[in-house]
């Protein structure tokens, strides 16, 4: 039993050393997520206030410009890791409008554009948001550069 321990025991704590990659990878998962999304309203972003429009969403050219700066934003901020908490609340009302708007009606699963993949998304910014960005980040090296001196 004392050799399973060992085993446990070492294994978690080199795994400890690992910690900060799933942070990194969700943080570049999401900007490639929200790239395409972004880069589409900015090509037309008159047609996309229409579209919102024809959704009854209030001040539709406002939320459509509203949403790409925010999309767009956050795949720079998220790929840094500047401002992580921060971008990840504007982020998370996005995909919670886009659930309630557009995919909602169409149920669970992505292949029926439902919510399935906006809530992954929120998922995934919460958990940025609770944890940080992790070591490999902007932020992080301008909190030790900056926040952490005594």
């Amino acid at each position: 039993m004392q050799k399973i321990i060992t085993l446990y025991l070492s294994v978690r704590a080199k795994l400890a050393l690992a910690k900060d990659f799933p942070l990194l990878f969700m943080r570049l998962v999401l900007a490639y997520g929200f790239y395409g999304p972004a880069v589409k309203k900015w090509a037309d972003i008159n047609a996309i206030a229409d579209w919102f429009a024809s959704l009854g969403l209030p001040a539709p050219k406002l939320q459509a410009y509203l949403a790409a700066t925010t999309e767009i934003t956050g795949v720079y901020l998220l790929i840094m890791g500047l401002a992580t908490r921060f971008i990840s609340i504007p982020l998370i009302i996005t995909m919670l409008v886009a659930i309630k708007t557009v995919h909602w009606a169409n149920g669970f699963d992505a292949g029926n554009n439902g919510y399935e993949i906006p809530l992954y998304y929120i998922i995934m910014l919460l958990t940025l948001f609770i944890y940080g960005p992790g070591r490999i980040s902007v932020d992080n090296f301008i909190n030790k550069k900056f926040l952490s001196k005594k």
